[in-house]
């Protein structure tokens, strides 16, 4: 789903990039290969900058970046184009809009792209962590992997743990719930000395009581702000 997510962000991003070169003058078809040539570009400043340690280094980069799309302009504009006027002449330096090669507007452009997929890639990131990840341990002496989004919630019982999954199976496993708690991190809550849950499939009952699925699990006093803290954001 990460991949697919930028994937469309790419794919909007080109189309609204787009539409805005065709107001200067562009034709749809000229207006997507010019938002094509940002994209490359883009990726590299917003891969190469958090490596760029010094101050001067970030400028040199994206003075680089700019060149780059400078001189990949007018190369598309003057040897993959071979479109005439109707006056039979080719098309020439004039042909270029001034904004295409103006450092601020091509900076904002490229700022604009490389920032966007950043933050939306880090939301991805955050929002699909729990479905890419799996969680290894020992049930019954059997080493056994299952997904972490997977897990309805876990249970306490004192000298065992119960790993409870999302379509009722079930896992001994005698690690404790404060460790399982360390280990699966964001998208699970402590409702109780004995319950973790999984916020993804937990919805409040009451102001001491959490569903999941059919099963209703007790919240204690201790957890109570907290329960309902995360589940009002």
């Amino acid at each position: 789903m990460k991949v697919v997510g930028r994937i469309g962000y790419w794919l909007a991003a080109i189309t609204i990039l787009a539409a805005i070169l065709v107001s200067l003058d562009y034709t749809p078809v000229q207006a997507l290969l010019v938002s094509l040539i940002f994209c490359p570009c883009a990726l590299a400043l917003e891969f190469f900058m958090p490596k760029a340690g010094k101050p001067m280094d970030k400028v040199y980069l994206s003075l680089a970046v700019l060149t780059s799309v400078v001189v990949l302009l007018i190369f598309l504009h003057y040897c993959v184009w071979f479109e005439f006027k109707p006056d039979g002449h080719p098309m020439d330096r004039k042909d270029i809009p001034p904004m295409m090669i103006n450092p601020a507007f091509l900076g904002l452009i490229l700022t604009a792209l490389s920032v966007g997929d950043y933050f939306w890639a880090k939301w991805l990131s955050k929002r699909f962590r729990a479905q890419d990840r799996t969680v290894t341990f020992f049930s019954d002496r059997q080493k056994t992997t299952v997904r972490v989004a997977d897990i309805a919630y876990i249970e306490s019982n004192d000298t065992e743990v119960r790993l409870v999954m999302l379509d009722g199976e079930s896992y001994r496993n005698k690690t404790g719930i404060s460790q399982w708690e360390n280990l699966l991190g964001d998208g699970f809550l402590r409702i109780h000395r004995s319950y973790l849950v999984n916020t993804a499939t937990a919805k409040p009952i009451s102001s001491d009581t959490v569903a999941v699925g059919d099963v209703h699990l007790p919240v204690s006093r201790k957890y109570r702000d907290a329960v309902q803290s995360a589940f009002t954001k």
